[in-house]
């Protein structure tokens, strides 16, 4: 008996360790794709495309990551309709550009779960699980043959039940996977997807009970998690609670994570330039690096051609000179 006992949990173990073998990878955002909401809008008036320039100084202070947000509504304007080959080609130019730097790119949906306003699979929205699949299918399709391509599902899925986000995230993951792409799936969770929730009732059914049903043929993916350090999480304030919030709110996800053997993209964390977040910024990139076991990636929020005076951008000042964030990363981004 304790010979079966002790298989059945070796089996058990091995299913549930991740798969995933990618480097240890540290990057920021690079919006402007996603910029002016769901609707078509124009190139280069509403929404803009990254540059080359802003790789080559990223890739080039020793990131070798990017997470590239898009919209749904604009890579595919109509459900289950073919992707739009404008669109998809500012995507295609950036992937092709960052790898030839040797960085890696997350393709990032960022539609909090949502098509033109409706909640996918909610009943009455007018938008399926099927459709999500579909639009996966498509884009695993374009991209299976870029090794250093990761897809990043769902940007920040909120305002659901987490079964129903569960069986969304499956779907797509299965379509992911029925075109023959390899490539390493980044989840999130319901809740905004945040660290410090991730077993919290306040969303609905916890995350760390729902996740779990996480199904991937390859037992490839990462749970992408959010995290901010202002007083409410949201990321919207210019102040960190304490030197120390960020490291602190991600303790709950990160036992969670090396209990189940998973690794995890931290997919947004950012704080200004105030000195109380300056030294929240060097202490929760040093706690991620120390428990790189679990946190395999993560992305800054954010960079990009528009942010302007955005409190959070780490954009070069006047072109050249670096942003205070910047400097405070630089000795994290070798793990």
């Amino acid at each position: 008996m304790r010979l079966l006992v002790a298989v059945l949990f070796i089996a058990f173990v091995s299913y549930t360790q991740s798969a995933v073998t990618l480097p240890c990878l540290r990057g920021t955002n690079l919006s402007g794709l996603e910029f002016g909401g769901a609707t078509p809008g124009k190139f280069n008036k509403d929404y803009t495309e990254p540059t080359q320039k802003e790789i080559d100084y990223f890739t080039g202070k020793g990131m070798n990551i990017f997470r590239l947000p898009f919209l749904w509504e604009r890579v595919q304007p109509d459900l289950n309709g073919a992707l739009n080959d404008t669109y998809l080609g500012y995507i295609q130019n950036f992937v092709t550009n960052a790898n030839a730097k040797g960085a890696y790119v997350l393709l990032d949906v960022h539609n909090y779960a949502r098509y033109r306003g409706g909640v996918i699979g909610q009943a009455g929205s007018g938008v399926t699980g099927a459709n999500f699949a579909d639009l996966w299918s498509k884009l695993a399709t374009a991209f299976k043959n870029s090794p250093r391509v990761l897809f990043g599902i769902m940007n920040e899925p909120h305002g659901m039940a987490t079964e129903l986000w569960l069986a969304d995230a499956n779907a797509a993951i299965a379509a992911i996977r029925s075109v023959g792409a390899t490539q390493t799936i980044t989840v999130p969770g319901n809740g905004w997807t945040g660290a410090w929730a991730w077993t919290s009732s306040g969303y609905g059914t916890p995350n760390s009970v729902v996740m779990l049903g996480v199904k991937d043929p390859l037992n490839n993916f990462l749970f992408e998690v959010h995290q901010y350090m202002d007083s409410d999480g949201s990321g919207t304030h210019n102040t960190c609670v304490n030197a120390t919030i960020g490291s602190h709110r991600l303790e709950v996800f990160t036992v969670w994570a090396r209990q189940h053997g998973f690794k995890a993209l931290l997919g947004e964390w950012a704080g200004s330039d105030d000195a109380t977040c300056m030294s929240a910024i060097s202490d929760m990139a040093n706690y991620m690096n120390k428990n790189k076991d679990v946190y395999n990636a993560w992305t800054w929020w954010s960079a990009g051609p528009w942010w302007g005076s955005y409190m959070f951008s780490i954009e070069p000042q006047c072109g050249v000179v670096d942003a205070p964030q910047l400097t405070n990363l630089l000795p994290y981004l070798k793990c």
